[in-house]
């Protein structure tokens, strides 16, 4: 018979997560929008051209393991290139696996990509990279059949105004890295946590919504900031001086639940309180005990800008481009895994507190490169992280079989900083010029 479970099994489990800096790997995660070459919109789940049938036929070319909830497949389990999972308004996310060096992450996403368009094209669809649904309104996007989802898009309108927007219509790059120990985990959330907002700035990739200028340049970012507040955003507890993994995990124990998974099912639980669950107080299934996959699936519902669950994710940028999925890793492994490069990351975040944060979520969402964080401007920050970066790929060392090192996939976002334009306002030139105020040609001109 099992115990039951107390916040030091969630500590431990925490810690279990430490891996020595040999071992250190780069999970690098996507998300694209589908869409139908032939009049843009977002294609349903079922059906000739559908989401359904392009997982079908990307599991049986990959020759990977579907994913089934029902009778529907949800996702495709590969045996040494992580999964592809369905998003709430269809859209798909490479989920990488743990890989050694950048030019490892940035293979697999190319392979990922040419199986993706070559898959697409065979059903009349295509793919947009950017962070913000251009188009299309929320009651114009089909919902996919997941269980999850079921609840999230139940809950979400009593606790934001923004939150369905996100689960539909917002898309995603993030990187996943390992940490060596609990205090190596303090500097890397803390420093990461902190500069997050200047790295939604340097990808900012979203300007548009129902078709027109949505007076932002991360439209994405700016759906962050009304989600779900008691589970998103800046957790205060980071910038305490004595954070650690306990005070993490009491941070997700007060994160409302949204699900409990039982027999293939998911059971309605929104808004209910973890810490009641323990207690076998869970209203509708009192007396019964959470298991750690009860705590592993719960650490998932939280949505900050940087989570740990046995690593870190960095959450704060749009998505982008091909080369944008490259240059995303590079920026945080080349800040976060050389000791130097940390400590000068460290030193460029001191000072800046979760209030300076959470108020600069709102600035680089509407300003960019043009916003501030704690009295700071953005731009030369954004570029001291990137030349910060580079130094600690350069010193890594970290080489492909033509001799190249990992400095290379900094270029997109070097180019960003360097001329000060961010990804959004090219569209937004394009958008006033030579599309003449109609976004279509942005789907012809920027899909993968």
């Amino acid at each position: 018979m099992s115990k039951d479970l107390t916040i030091d099994d969630f500590i431990a489990w925490l810690a279990a997560g430490e891996t020595p800096q040999e071992d250190w790997r780069i999970g690098t995660e996507h998300e694209k929008f589908l869409f139908s070459q032939s009049d843009y919109r977002r294609p349903a789940y079922e059906g000739k051209g559908g989401v359904g049938q392009l997982l079908e036929g990307v599991a049986k070319k990959l020759d990977g393991t579907a994913m089934l909830e029902g009778e529907n497949i949800i996702g495709i389990k590969g045996d040494d290139w992580g999964s592809i999972t369905l998003e709430p308004g269809g859209q798909l996310e490479l989920s990488g696996a743990a890989l050694t060096t950048l030019h490892d992450t940035c293979r697999e996403a190319n392979t990922h990509l040419q199986v993706m368009r070559e898959m697409t094209t065979e059903l009349g669809l295509g793919m947009l990279g950017v962070g913000f649904d251009p188009q299309w309104q929320r009651s114009q996007i089909p919902w996919m059949p997941k269980g999850r989802y079921t609840i999230m898009r139940e809950h979400m309108p009593r606790v934001g105004s923004l939150g369905l927007d996100m689960m539909q219509r917002t898309a995603t790059i993030q990187v996943n890295l390992d940490y060596s120990s609990e205090k190596d985990m303090v500097r890397k959330f803390k420093t990461s946590l902190a500069l997050q907002p200047v790295a939604t700035a340097i990808f900012a990739n979203s300007p548009f919504r129902d078709g027109q200028p949505s007076g932002l340049l991360s439209t994405r970012a700016e759906a962050w900031t009304d989600t779900d507040n008691s589970r998103s955003g800046v957790p205060a507890c980071v910038f305490d001086s004595g954070f650690g993994y306990e005070q993490w995990a009491e941070y997700i124990l007060d994160v409302p639940m949204y699900f409990l998974y039982r027999g293939g099912t998911y059971h309605n639980v929104a808004g209910l309180s973890f810490r009641d669950f323990m207690r076998g107080d869970l209203e509708g299934h009192r007396g019964e005990m959470p298991k750690i996959s009860d705590w592993e699936d719960h650490i998932t519902t939280a949505f900050p800008e940087v989570r740990l669950k046995q690593y870190l994710e960095m959450r704060g940028a749009d998505g982008g481009a091909w080369n944008m999925i490259c240059a995303l890793p590079a920026l945080w492994v080349g800040l976060l895994y050389d000791e130097e490069s940390l400590a000068a990351a460290e030193e460029l975040a001191k000072g800046l507190t979760a209030q300076d944060v959470s108020q600069a979520r709102h600035e680089v969402a509407q300003r960019g490169l043009s916003g501030e964080i704690g009295g700071r401007a953005i731009l030369p920050l954004a570029r001291e992280m990137v030349s910060i970066a580079h130094d600690g790929l350069y010193r890594r060392g970290k080489q492909d079989s033509s001799g190249n090192d990992e400095t290379g996939f900094l270029q997109p976002i070097r180019h960003i900083v360097d001329s000060g334009t961010t990804q959004a306002e090219i569209l937004l030139k394009h958008y006033y010029g030579d599309w003449q105020e109609n976004i279509q040609p942005l789907y012809r001109e920027f899909q993968f």
